[in-house]
C-alpha cells in the first residue's frame, strides 16, 4: 500500500531538515514493494513498540516495520497558483500525494550573529503563513473547478443526469473556494466525494499542521503563548491536527542511537518525540492501522485502511489471502502478550477463528488460513 504524505510550507521554516531527520529512520526499501528511488520521497519506519516486543516473543530472525512515504516538496511562495517561483511543479507534486504535512515556523532568530535564515517574510506570524499557503491551494482548486464546469457545458444542456450531478456539486464547491474554505471542510455525500475524486483537488487532502521550534530561539509558544494559543484553535477548528517539533534538533538527533541518543537528549534537556509523534500523526491521518504476523522467521507490521475486513487485511500480503481466503486464527497483541503463549491464549479461548466479515483491530495478530 502506497501511501504519501507532502511536507508543504513556506521557504526557511524547516521543511528539508525535517525531512533530513525522517530520511534518517528510513526503512530499507526492498521489503516495500512501493518503494522509490526518488531522493525527495523517504520510505519512513512506523514506531510502534509492539512489533519489537512481539518479535522478542517470537524470536524472529527478522523485524520489518510499517512504513509510509514522505515528499519533500519545494518551498512554496505567494503566487504560484499563478506560476511564480516553481508555482506548477509545486502544485503537480502535491497532488500526487494523499495528504500534507504543512510546515509552520514559530521561532524567530535570538541575534544578528545567529546562521539560522530569517523569515521569508521577515517576522514570525503563523496565520498569516497558513493563509498564504492555503490561499495558493484554494486559488488551483478555483482554477481546476472552474475548467471542470466548462467542459460540462455541453452535456448539461443537452439534459444529461450525470453531467448536471457533477456540475451541480462543482459549482457548490466552487462557491465554497471563493468564501476562501478548505474543500476538505465541506460535508459531502459519498457519491460526491467519489466525483470530486477524480478532480484530485488540492484542499480536499487531509491536513496534519508541524510547528517547528528552536533550541534557544524565540518561540512563540513561549514568548506569546496567547497567540499560540489562537493558532492552534484555528487550527483544530479546520478539523486538522499538530505536533509541536524541534525540527533542527530531531535531525541533529537523528545520528544517534541508543543510550548514546538518551545520553545527548539529556544533555541538550531535550524531552520531546517530536519526529516519532509526527510519523504515528501522520499515520493516523492517512486513515491506517496495524495487524501484525509473527513467528521465528519474521514479525511484521503491515499496514491496511481502518475498517478492514479480514481478506482485505490479507491482501497486504498477497492477493491469494484475499481471493482464496477461507478463515482466519486472530488473537489481540494484549492478550497475546498478556497470556505469554499461543497455547495459552487459545485455552483461554482468546485466540478466535474468524471468517470472511470480520474487521480487523488495530494491533490483531493475524495467521491467515487459504
Amino acid at each position: 500500500m502506497s501511501l504519501s504524505i507532502g511536507i508543504v510550507g513556506l521557504p526557511n521554516v524547516g521543511k528539508s531538515t525535517l525531512f533530513n531527520a525522517l530520511t534518517k529512520k528510513s526503512v530499507p526499501a526492498e521489503n516495500y514493494p512501493f518503494c522509490t528511488i526518488d531522493p525527495s520521497v523517504g520510505i519512513v519506519a512506523v514506531p510502534d513498540a509492539r512489533l519489537w516486543k512481539l518479535s522478542e516473543f517470537s524470536h524472529s530472525q527478522k523485524t520489518i516495520p510499517a512504513a509510509i512515504e514522505f515528499v519533500d516538496i519545494a518551498g512554496l511562495v505567494e503566487g504560484a497558483s499563478t506560476g511564480e517561483g516553481l508555482g506548477n511543479k509545486f502544485l503537480a507534486n502535491i497532488r500526487e500525494v494523499d495528504a500534507i504535512l504543512h510546515m509552520v515556523r514559530i521561532f524567530d532568530i535570538v541575534d544578528s550573529t545567529s546562521t539560522e535564515q530569517t523569515h521569508v517574510y521577515g517576522s514570525i506570524d503563523p496565520l498569516r503563513d497558513i493563509k498564504v499557503i492555503n490561499m495558493e491551494l484554494i486559488l488551483a482548486d478555483m482554477e481546476t473547478v472552474s475548467n471542470r464546469i466548462e467542459k460540462l457545458i455541453r452535456d448539461v444542456k443537452r439534459g444529461d443526469k450525470d453531467a448536471i450531478q457533477e456540475d451541480a456539486l462543482a459549482r457548490k464547491i466552487l462557491s465554497a473556494l471563493e468564501d476562501e474554505k478548505m474543500a476538505n471542510r465541506m460535508i459531502l455525500t459519498e457519491e460526491e466525494k467519489g466525483i470530486a475524486k477524480g478532480w484530485h483537488l488540492l484542499t480536499m487532502k487531509p491536513v496534519l499542521y508541524g510547528f517547528n521550534k528552536k533550541t534557544g530561539g524565540r518561540n512563540l509558544d513561549v514568548t506569546q503563548p496567547d497567540e499560540f494559543k489562537k493558532v492552534v484553535e484555528e487550527v483544530l477548528e479546520t478539523g486538522s491536527s499538530y505536533v509541536v517539533l524541534d525540527a533542527k534538533t530531531e535531525h541533529e538527533l537523528s545520528a544517534f542511537e541508543g543510550e548514546e541518543k538518551l545520553m545527548m537528549k539529556e544533555e541538550i534537556e531535550h524531552t520531546d518525540d517530536g519526529v516519532d509523534e509526527l510519523i504515528v500523526q501522520s499515520y493516523k491521518l492517512l486513515g491506517l492501522m496495524t495487524y501484525f504476523t509473527t513467528g521465528e522467521t519474521e514479525s511484521r507490521a503491515w499496514t491496511v485502511k481502518v475498517g478492514s475486513t479480514a481478506p482485505q487485511a490479507g491482501r497486504a500480503i498477497h492477493s491469494d489471502f484475499q481471493d482464496r481466503f477461507i478463515r482466519a486464527d486472530v488473537v489481540s497483541y494484549t492478550d497475546l502478550i498478556d497470556s505469554g503463549s499461543y497455547a495459552e491464549a487459545r485455552s483461554r479461548g482468546l485466540l478466535r477463528l474468524e471468517g470472511k466479515e470480520y474487521i480487523v483491530k488495530d494491533g490483531d495478530i493475524i495467521e491467515f488460513k487459504i
